[in-house]
């Protein structure tokens, strides 16, 4: 048998309660404690995250900033800044990490997979060719070959933005 160990899963186990979309919101945009939050950076309007349990090495999340469910709550500004700063992700990372692809996306609802429905977020996911192996479809494991705080201070040195 498998264990996979997830302390910092407890809270959420103990509540057995959907997070306050607010509460998740203000706590990754309170613009300090960056790098234990895992946020890489800020615009305007989007935020972009580390994802805490990546598909792959270098798996961002981009979100608005405020709390949205649905794209059609989105303004055009809030749309553009978004799809500007995935750009500006996939240009940072194809600088210093290779990779042969992307897979951008975002799941809507609770039924398309979207792991906190109350706040939409697009996916990118660096893919490389062979990067699916004998792990994945032997053991049902991934293999991360980077930190996420390694990870983290590249892609900030990358957009010139302080590490410290």
């Amino acid at each position: 048998m498998d264990r996979l160990w997830a302390p910092w899963r407890l809270q959420y186990v103990k509540t057995n309660s959907e997070p306050n979309i607010d509460d998740f919101i203000a706590h990754y945009d309170q613009q300090t404690n960056d790098r234990e939050n895992l946020v890489v950076c800020r615009s305007d309007l989007s935020i972009v995250i580390l994802n805490r349990f990546p598909y792959n090495n270098g798996h961002l999340l981009v979100a608005p900033r405020r709390a949205l469910a649905e794209l059609e709550e989105m303004t055009d500004e809030e749309m553009i800044d978004g799809q500007k700063l995935i750009r500006d992700m996939i240009t940072a990372m194809k600088a210093f990490m290779n990779p042969a692809g992307f897979n951008v996306g975002l799941n809507l609802g609770r039924a398309a997979g979207a792991g906190l429905p109350g706040h939409l977020h697009w996916h990118i996911v660096p893919r490389w060719s062979g990067d699916i192996n004998f792990m994945t479809v032997c053991s049902d494991s991934r293999v991360i070959v980077q930190s996420l705080d390694e990870l983290w201070v590249q892609l900030r040195t990358q957009l010139g933005l302080p590490v410290e």
